[in-house]
């Protein structure tokens, strides 16, 4: 069954701020993060909740957005501000469940993902 649903995506100006979020069904996360995939480029990933709270961002988006979770909704956000047009992309949730087969991002193995929300930022 769906388990990530994202929304809040769209088109903004260069500077504008969205908010993603990101509900999720499921229950026994490890972490928690969201990624991007641009046309032509691999997938990255830009901020993840890890199992012990800390917060960690990929460095263009450092100081522009911040990763959080409404713990009692199990909703995780992503808060971006002073978008670019680089920031335009496909953006993905993604849990790591503590099950078998995900795709390894440092200490976290992301297995269940969303079906993405389209951010795209014009100059």
């Amino acid at each position: 069954q769906v388990q990530l649903v994202e929304s809040g995506g769209g088109s903004v100006q260069a500077g504008e701020s969205l908010r993603l979020a990101c509900q999720d069904s499921g229950i026994n996360r490890v972490c928690v993060g969201w990624f991007r995939q641009a046309p032509g480029k691999e997938r990255e990933e830009v901020a993840v909740i890890h199992d012990d709270g800390k917060t960690t961002y990929e460095d263009s988006v450092k100081g522009r957005f911040v990763i959080s979770k409404n713990y009692g909704k199990n909703i995780l956000y992503l808060q971006m501000h002073s978008l670019k047009p680089e920031d335009s992309a496909m953006y993905y949730c993604a849990v790591d469940s503590g099950g078998f087969g995900g795709t390894s991002y440092g200490d976290c193995a992301f297995d269940i993902w969303g079906q993405g929300t389209q951010v795209t930022v014009s100059s």
